[in-house]
């Protein structure tokens, strides 16, 4: 009964519009009525402690960072080095989308941010030289979806926060799930392009790599200089956030110019207006995650789960199929607010890895960014390249199963992730 007053409330609180961290906080009202202990100061307690957490100042430090980079000229210049490298491909630039992915993800964390960049920049471009528009945006939209897994990561953080779980292991944790994510999308892309007749830009010479390598060179050094500084413990993650925001600004406005000081208010705005949304919804998931945990909503689903908890992987597989659905029809952060406090609990009753289930999460969550019909990514694209919605479905759905086949093998081979894991973490 428990369970059925709370989905119950939450999504018929959706499903008339109500925006989700409101939501949230109506559910847990609901709960609170059902457990007849109703006080109007656990609710304004949560929503303070909810937000009260030093790792999540690590969000709105990303954020920014995010924003500087693709007004600054970093973003571009990424794309500018992978166009560089591996442009002259039949299919390049689609090998290119996926490079430039792969590389954004490790600058900004945000998929949303990556899928804006790549749209704007590459979807025209391969439209001109013949690709299809609908797999164009498609393959722009999977490759943007690498940013959440491909540390550092904003999911991660969220994550991190609400289920107790190293942030710095589950960085190091992503690294090969998010290459492996690039490897799946450049191998559909090479079969769904094998036939069409497209023009590929010429090889570019050895002087023009290096003049892009060097044009580049301060943007590609930022990931380098977050992750040697986690691997030696020179920073924490919300310290690397703060490291991203100054390094991207001084390059971005002393090196490369393109920032100017009149646009900075612009870039501070809209990383503000994201940053309180995204920390009213942490803020607000806690007043339901504290009921939940009140009302022991895991001890009933473990209940459940109970005749899986000695079968670990036929257990992720139930967790993974969970979450897919629930992608479905939510967005990623509502997603780890909700499903976290729930899962957690019986992930260590289990007694699996709380790391390699957290980046399974994520990138399951990262998913369900393109899984129609909310998919949050596809609105982006569809916005940025000029497309329909339902045109970026169509084109989306090879590199969609592409990336669930790879989180179907991590979750039959956890080793995939849990022995990188070790070896970055030492």
């Amino acid at each position: 009964m428990t369970i059925t007053i709370f989905l119950a409330s939450l999504l018929a609180s959706m499903s008339i519009g109500m925006p989700i961290a409101f939501a949230l906080i109506l559910s847990g009202v609901a709960l609170m009525l059902h457990l007849d202990m109703f006080d109007s100061q656990i609710i304004a307690q949560n929503l303070i402690n909810g937000a009260d957490s030093f790792p999540l100042m690590a969000v709105p430090f990303f954020l920014l960072a995010g924003e500087i980079m693709n007004s600054g000229g970093l973003s571009k210049r990424i794309v500018n080095v992978a166009m560089s490298m591996v442009g002259h491909y039949r299919g390049g630039l689609g090998y290119v989308a996926i490079l430039a992915g792969c590389l954004l993800a490790a600058l900004s964390g945000s998929a949303v941010a990556d899928a804006a960049a790549l749209g704007a920049l590459l979807v025209p471009m391969m439209v001109r030289v013949g690709h299809d528009k609908r797999r164009a945006a498609g393959l722009v939209a999977a490759a943007g979806c690498i940013g959440p897994v491909i540390p550092p990561s904003i999911g991660f953080i969220i994550f991190g926060v609400a289920g107790g779980v190293s942030i710095t292991k589950l960085f190091m944790a992503g690294i090969v799930p998010g290459l492996l994510l690039g490897a799946a999308l450049a191998i559909t892309w090479w079969w769904v392009v094998r036939r069409e007749n497209t023009e590929t830009p010429p090889r570019q010479t050895f002087a023009e790599r290096k003049r892009a390598l060097l044009q580049g060179f301060w943007a590609l050094m930022l990931p380098v200089i977050i992750l040697v500084g986690l691997r030696m413990g020179v920073f924490t993650p919300t310290e690397a956030a703060v490291v991203a925001v100054v390094y991207s600004l001084f390059v971005a406005v002393v090196i490369y110019r393109e920032l100017k000081p009149s646009q900075l208010y612009e870039v501070f705005l809209a990383t503000a207006k994201t940053s309180a949304v995204v920390m009213f919804l942490i803020a607000a998931a806690l007043v339901s995650a504290w009921l939940i945990t009140v009302a022991d909503v895991p001890g009933l689903i473990a209940s459940l789960l109970e005749p899986l908890m000695d079968q670990k992987t036929l257990l992720m597989l139930m967790m993974m199929l969970l979450v897919v659905a629930v992608g479905t029809a939510m967005d990623m952060t509502p997603t780890i607010l909700i499903l976290t406090p729930v899962l957690m609990p019986i992930v260590k009753a289990a007694g699996i890895d709380p790391v390699y289930f957290g980046v399974l999460f994520i990138m399951n969550c990262a998913i369900g960014l393109i899984t129609p019909p909310v998919g949050n990514v596809l609105n982006v694209v569809a916005g940025v390249s000029r497309i329909s919605f339902e045109d970026v479905v169509k084109g989306v759905w090879p590199f969609l199963v592409a990336q669930l086949v790879v989180l179907a093998l991590l979750v039959l081979f956890p080793s995939l992730v849990t022995v990188p894991a070790q070896w970055f973490s030492r």
